[in-house]
């Protein structure tokens, strides 16, 4: 039962909260309480006053969602399936509700989360992404925000050989021609698939299961994926490889990488050059991660001979789009997890880890950071920083085809073990190792789960250090473990990749690479070369970015012995150019180099 108050019998100020306000007037918990009123300044955000007799959370749906997801939310809560909102009406219900779940067509922005006033404690996506939820503005108003990242997988992975074959027999316009009243057998020959190269790209769940598939059709397959573990590719039969090998050398090409800053318009013109005359791609994966441009001119000049596309970077694309338009292009409108059984597996899945969250427990699928008490968050802030900064320096330095399976971690501080927990040091080493190859968002909630979940072991050491306990770190120190390095020297003298960093000043310092001692800050992106130590290297280097106008914010030169071997680590504020980089890898003292973007 719920009783409606007017604003005029009720009328709270408006720095008020609903906790104090419920103080204030002694009203029981049983009581579930939101203060509302309404303000001129925000006429989108319109308030009221509610008083609920019951207890239940309530749960706001705010897209369809498979009846198995509804009966397990109404078990738990009360549930008001509310679709097609507007923005204000979106902004209205909020400052009801307890959670919300939606799928891609609702945006939960800053001012959703501003209109709940507090009350609304998790929103669920859906799916997997989670580019319509304003990440930031829900852990600021301490807002967890979940996922449901399996269900789909198999629905996914089905769709991208429905792709493949149809691709490669022609269905799709075969089909238009027949309907036509044409009969053009000649036309519509196809490609077999049998002894045929696929490369998988991203060797993911969804990317996993495609291989398996196409091993079943006969293909000879192969991937790419700088995180994925040798023996699991190799236990299914598939050859881990560089990305370069994988596009030079595939008759097929089927996307499953997520949309990230490394991965946008990774099948670009330049790419689309390496690859066979006559090669065929699949994308079920993100619209981003090809310029359709540069397609477009590939098919018109017969690099790449057919697409099936189920994914766009504008969704829906303009009805006057080249690439939907193109006659050997096969398009369908994002089909990937549309099954009838993925969509019940999703509505579960997500209507589990919603009342999972609203009765506190620690949700496996969270994808923003929990709350963390601010005097714990301030002392750590720094370090922090630099525990992410050197995860993600750490994977990559990993040569493509090497699988990152184990990471050794050690601390060294003058503290005690309990005067130090590190797990929000070790989820953010997590967070960096993952974030940059992965669609997944690590925190302290789901960290562990990750790492197991990719099958990466992580270990702690601690180095109990002399001195005062003032500053909770000395360093920390990341190793990988039985991997190549693309950096060589960045291998320590026991065969692994080593970095170690410390806070000075209150900034992330790189101070180690292997066996080699360094000092630069970890601010913007980092260039490492090993190089002969000689005079004027660092004047050269220098003159090359500062040609480019690429700001050198920090350099450091660590080495063995004068006029012996160096390591000569530049920070800079800019992305040099391929040409910078080449050149500064052709001067003749140099013997290796990498950039690294941090």
């Amino acid at each position: 039962m719920a009783i409606a108050a007017s604003s005029t019998s009720l009328k709270p100020s408006p720095s008020s909260t609903t906790a104090s306000w419920m103080r204030h007037h002694s009203l029981s918990t049983t009581f579930g309480v939101t203060a509302l009123f309404f303000r001129r300044s925000e006429p989108r955000c319109r308030r009221f006053v509610v008083l609920s007799m019951d207890a239940k959370p309530t749960i706001l749906v705010a897209e369809k969602l498979g009846e198995a997801g509804v009966k397990l939310l109404k078990d738990f809560a009360n549930v008001d399936c509310s679709y097609n909102l507007s923005p204000e009406e979106l902004c209205t219900k909020i400052s009801l509700c307890d959670a919300l779940i939606v799928r891609s067509g609702t945006k939960v922005n800053r001012e959703v989360f501003e209109s709940s006033s507090g009350r609304l404690k998790v929103v669920g996506r859906a799916g997997v992404g989670i580019d319509n939820v304003d990440l930031a503005a829900a852990t600021e108003h301490g807002c967890l925000v979940v996922n449901a990242p399996t269900a789909n997988t198999v629905a996914a992975a089905e769709h991208g050989i429905a792709l493949l074959t149809a691709m490669a027999r022609n269905i799709a316009q075969a089909d238009g021609s027949v309907k036509a009243g044409k009969w053009e057998r000649s036309k519509y020959v196809g490609v077999s698939l049998v002894g045929k190269i696929l490369a998988v790209m991203g060797f993911g769940k969804v990317g996993t299961e495609v291989a398996r598939r196409a091993k079943g059709l006969g293909m000879h397959v192969i991937a790419h994926d700088p995180y994925a573990p040798a023996d699991r590719a190799r236990a299914i039969g598939v050859e881990l490889v560089s990305f370069d090998e994988a596009i030079s050398s595939a008759d097929f090409i089927s996307l499953h990488m997520p949309l990230t800053p490394s991965t946008s318009k990774i099948l670009n013109e330049e790419n689309f050059a390496k690859m066979k005359k006559g090669v065929r791609i699949v994308n079920v994966a993100r619209g981003g991660v090809i310029d359709e441009e540069a397609l477009v001119k590939a098919l018109d000049s017969g690099i790449v001979a057919q697409a099936a596309l189920d994914v766009f970077t504008v969704e829906p694309p303009p009805k006057d789009n080249k690439l939907v338009q193109h006659v050997n292009v096969t398009a369908t409108p994002h089909l990937g997890a549309s099954t009838m059984e993925a969509q019940e597996g999703v509505a579960i899945e997500i209507a589990e880890a919603v009342v999972g969250a609203l009765k506190g427990e620690l949700a496996a699928t969270a994808v923003n950071a929990p709350m963390v008490p601010s005097e714990v968050l301030t002392e750590l802030k720094p370090f922090v920083s630099l525990a992410e900064k050197l995860g993600r320096l750490a994977v990559q330095l990993v040569a493509g085809g090497s699988g990152v399976k184990s990471v050794k971690v050690t601390y060294a501080s003058a503290r005690g073990p309990d005067d130090l927990d590190t797990r929000l040091l070790r989820a953010m080493i997590t967070k960096g190792l993952i974030e940059p190859i992965s669609s997944v968002f690590v925190n302290l909630v789901n960290a562990d789960f990750t790492a197991k979940q990719r099958g990466l072991r992580i270990t702690e050491e601690r180095v109990i250090l002399d001195g005062s306990p003032e500053s909770p770190l000395e360093f920390i120190q990341v190793q990988i473990a039985n991997v190549e390095s693309k950096f060589a020297s960045a291998i320590s003298d026991s065969g692994e990749i080593k970095v170690e960093g410390r806070v000075k000043d209150g900034i992330p310092h790189l101070t180690r690479v292997g066996s080699f001692e360094v000092d630069v800050s970890l601010e913007g992106s980092i260039i490492l070369c090993r190089q002969v130590d000689q005079p004027g290297m660092i004047g050269k280097v220098g003159s090359i970015l500062g040609e480019e106008n690429v700001n050198v914010s920090f350099m450091s030169v660590g080495r063995i012995a004068p006029r012996k071997q160096a390591i000569m680590a530049i920070g800079v504020d800019e992305e040099p150019s391929k040409q910078s980089l080449k050149r500064i890898g052709e001067i003749s003292a140099v013997e290796e180099f990498v950039y690294l973007n941090l």
